[in-house]
């Protein structure tokens, strides 16, 4: 029997199908994109997603340069896998390569849809094996008018505040959305001892599409197994051994994620540290607010859930039909979890005991789920009375009444929560009689897309107005593509997509092998070389510029660079000076940087190369550059053109950069600050000779490797007959790089290699950290698993085969896997 046939799989495509519905609708009446001029690539959204998928499909269609273990695009060299495991391991991450590439902003919207249509249907199968307490033939008694309430409801899970606001523009945490009921029908499963196989293969399926938010979703699925376990009569025992029985299953699924998530692990050790902030948390007015449509706070939990799912869920405590202790048991355990939100300490549980840098109410979903379950609770004995709504309204109507005093509350919030109520109490009232089923579904249906609608469209237009935005694929984008692919010369030299960037991770976006780098696995050797070399960054250092300079420029091997800010026809610029990816440098030698960004470069490149400016003027002929790391505002060198500086550590840092050719003797710089800071900044002037450094470089390439060969994951240089003192590759020495066998050396900052002058070939390979222990836990995870499936039909053959009857456990755990 396929899935539609069945009374749940009609139940789901149903919350499936009103959740497309809402969506789409939210985002057509903000007329954001698709359906519209406005952009929905909002911070994250634009600067990793939509780049990190972008790779994603150049992987899947051979045109990366890198592979699974290392990206040659980014960061002039970083760690894939643990990006990979962070951000792409969602199943529905592979469906962007059957778009076109320039499709792809459509591509992760189509993404986002789906796995919240997912959402929906796995929370209503949730609930339709909740309802009679779970089993093949659960949904055999069901009453027929309660089965489509049950899509409603898993609607309103999947359209949760969290989800449409949030979730949005974060799409690797609806993963997390969808693990939440699949994880409570595991722990259904093993309360009932049942399908000790696909249990943990649906853990480990979570954990490896997002391992942040499935820790989330495992907590809230142990807090619906223990209290499904106390409404049952057990002896204390028997409740114990099902509380082990869904731990080892939980530890199995996390076990054969294990090659994902110990290197993604490792990797976020690695990472350069990000903001530290204190759990602040919100005043409860702002709390109730968000319960109600048309809200939106980026530092407040969006509870929006649904005023139909709200009114049945209040309405619970006092809904007779439904046992005292269902009713004691759901309504507590909701009430707790939304004060989990609000106390620090559990706060830091939830997350992974660290506040996070952004939104610090990240496990909102799972409050969402419980309080989906409880309203399902009170519909599974019976449709609610005239009693129960009254009691149910009552708590609405004070929670609206806590929520007024707040500035969240716009005009549209009241008038969208009362017609809500009103469309959602007659639907009730109508399907309680067993009159007008289909009106009734209307009702409750209606009232639930048009408050997640406009809650979309809201939040839509506020986020822009609110949050850093990016451009969807156009015109802009496919001409900087284009020009880097013009330019292309990997692994020659590298080709950078520009200092002017469109997102942070430009080269994954458009192609080229540049310095861009923003992940949450930002390494931190790779943002203080960088940094000591002159460049600037956002985001605390984990999003990192390309610095447009030519001395870094010809130490990193960047033959060809795009020049031109956003809208403007980009311009390809060729270096003269490049080398060679491998140099070889003499041996010895100062192996630190300082604070000086100009002497930094002249020790990485091994020559002085820089002028002092005498009274802040630079000699005719040289190019002049301003280090002011902390300076907001503009900058220009005589009557040159204005130069833009964003700075203001540790936030932001402005970039080494350059104010252009001293044409004339005596040019000063002038600045102009941006309203409200500094007029003249604390800054260095360095002078570049450019024959200096043609000089330099032509020493290096004289010595550097004649041929250099590049794989997915490594490194081979041909280097000149009696090369000694230490091979360097232009690549930043992140953990994991080992060269002929043993872990390479770092030459300041740099993968090296010493050399003796016996050999004219080195070979360097790239493994991430934790790459080998995770594989082996995965294997043993695999061979568990494989004994958990094979034990039922070892016993049954010593029992005596099909002449004996299995025995019961072995029969439940055999059940259909």
């Amino acid at each position: 029997m396929s899935i539609l046939e069945s009374a749940r799989g009609r139940a789901a495509a149903l919350a499936a199908l009103i959740t497309v519905t809402a969506v789409c609708a939210g985002d057509a009446v903000a007329r954001s994109f698709p359906f519209g001029p406005h952009t929905r690539s909002v911070n994250d959204l634009g600067n990793q997603f939509v780049p990190f998928h972008a790779h994603l499909w150049d992987l899947l269609h051979g045109r990366a340069d890198g592979g699974v273990l290392l990206n040659w695009q980014s960061g002039y060299g970083t760690s894939f896998l643990p990006d990979l495991g962070t951000y792409l391991t969602s199943p529905f991450s592979l469906l962007v390569g059957l778009f076109p590439r320039d499709d792809i902003d459509l591509a992760v919207y189509v993404i986002t849809v789906l796995k919240t249509a997912t959402a929906a249907a796995a929370m209503t199968w949730l609930l339709l094996t909740l309802r009679a307490g779970g089993g093949e033939g659960a949904e055999d008694g069901e009453p027929g008018g309660r089965r489509w309430m049950a899509g409603v409801l898993g609607a309103s899970y999947a359209l949760c505040g969290w989800s449409v606001v949030e979730g949005s523009y974060n799409p690797m945490w609806l993963d997390g959305l969808i693990a939440f009921p699949l994880l409570c029908l595991v722990g259904e499963w093993a309360r009932e001892a049942r399908r000790p196989v696909l249990g943990p293969v649906l853990v480990a399926l979570a954990w490896i599409a997002n391992f942040y938010t499935a820790y989330m979703a495992v907590i809230g699925a142990a807090l619906v197994l223990v209290v499904r376990l106390l409404l049952e009569e057990r002896q204390p025992r028997e409740r114990i051994r099902a509380l082990l029985r869904a731990a080892w299953r939980v530890l199995l699924g996390v076990a054969l994620a294990a090659p994902v998530l110990v290197p993604v692990f490792l990797g976020s050790q690695h990472a350069y540290p990000g903001w530290k902030k204190e759990f602040a948390p919100a005043g409860w007015s702002d709390v109730f607010a968000r319960t109600l449509p048309a809200t939106y706070s980026f530092f407040t939990p969006a509870v929006f859930i649904g005023g139909g799912t709200v009114l049945l869920a209040c309405a619970l405590a006092f809904h007779r039909a439904v046992p005292r202790r269902e009713r004691i048991l759901w309504t507590s355990l909701a009430a707790a979890t939304l004060l989990s939100l609000q106390w620090g300490p559990t706060h830091l549980v939830w997350h992974v005991f660290a506040t996070p840098n952004g939104s610090p109410y990240r496990q909102t979903f799972v409050f969402a789920g419980i309080v989906v379950i409880a309203a399902w609770t009170c519909l599974a004995h019976a449709w609610p009375g005239r009693r129960a709504l009254l009691g149910g309204g009552a708590v609405v109507a004070v929670t609206a009444l806590a929520a007024a005093g707040s500035d969240l509350v716009t005009g549209w919030t009241f008038p969208l929560a009362g017609a809500g109520l009103a469309a959602a109490v007659a639907g009730l009232a109508l399907a309680r009689r067993g009159r007008h089923i289909a009106l009734a579904a209307v009702l409750l249906s209606g009232a639930l897309v048009g408050q997640a609608a406009a809650t979309t469209a809201y939040a839509d237009r506020m986020k822009l107005g609110r949050l850093d935005d990016y451009p969807a694929w156009g015109e802009q984008h496919s001409r900087r593509a284009a020009a880097v692919a013009s330019a292309d010369g990997w692994p020659a030299y590298r080709t950078d997509p520009g200092r002017d960037q469109i997102s942070g991770n430009d080269p994954m976006l458009l192609g080229g092998q540049g310095a861009s780098y923003y992940s949450s696995h930002t390494p931190d050797v790779l943002t203080r070389t960088w940094a000591a070399l002159g460049a600037g960054w956002t985001s605390n250092g984990r999003s990192l510029q390309s610095l447009d300079n030519p001395v870094t420029d010809a130490l990193f091997s960047v033959g060809a660079r795009v020049r031109g800010a956003r809208g403007q026809q980009p311009q390809l610029s060729e270096a003269a000076m490049v080398l060679p990816l491998v140099t070889v440098r003499p041996a010895g030698g100062e192996n630190r940087y300082d604070a000086d960004p100009f002497r930094n470069q002249e020790r990485l490149l091994g020559a002085d190369v820089y002028a002092e400016a005498a009274d802040g003027v630079c000699p005719v002929g040289s190019e002049a550059f301003l280090w002011a790391p902390d300076f907001t505002g503009q900058a220009r060198l005589g009557d040159a053109p204005w130069v833009t500086l964003r700075g203001g550590q540790p936030k932001r840092r402005a970039a080494l950069t350059s104010l252009g050719t001293v044409e004339s003797p005596g040019a000063t710089v002038a600045y102009r600050a941006k309203s409200g800071g500094q007029g003249r900044p604390r800054a260095t002037l360095g002078c570049l000779d450019p024959a200096k450094l043609a000089a330099a470089v032509d020493r290096l390439k004289q010595t550097g490797a004649v041929s250099v060969e590049v794989g997915e994951a490594g490194v081979r240089a041909e280097l000149p007959p009696g090369a000694t003192g230490t091979a360097v590759l232009a690549a930043p020495r992140i953990a994991g790089w080992s060269c002929d066998g043993e872990p390479a050396g770092s030459y300041l900052g740099l993968v090296a290699v010493e050399l003796d002058g016996t050999r004219t070939t080195v070979d360097c390979s790239f493994r991430p950290p934790g790459l080998k222990a995770g594989a082996a836990v995965g294997t043993a995870g695999l061979l568990a698993l494989a004994g958990v499936g094979l034990l039922p039909l070892v016993r049954r053959r010593r029992s005596g085969g099909s002449a004996q009857a299995p025995a019961p456990e072995a029969e439940k755990a055999t059940a259909a896997v």
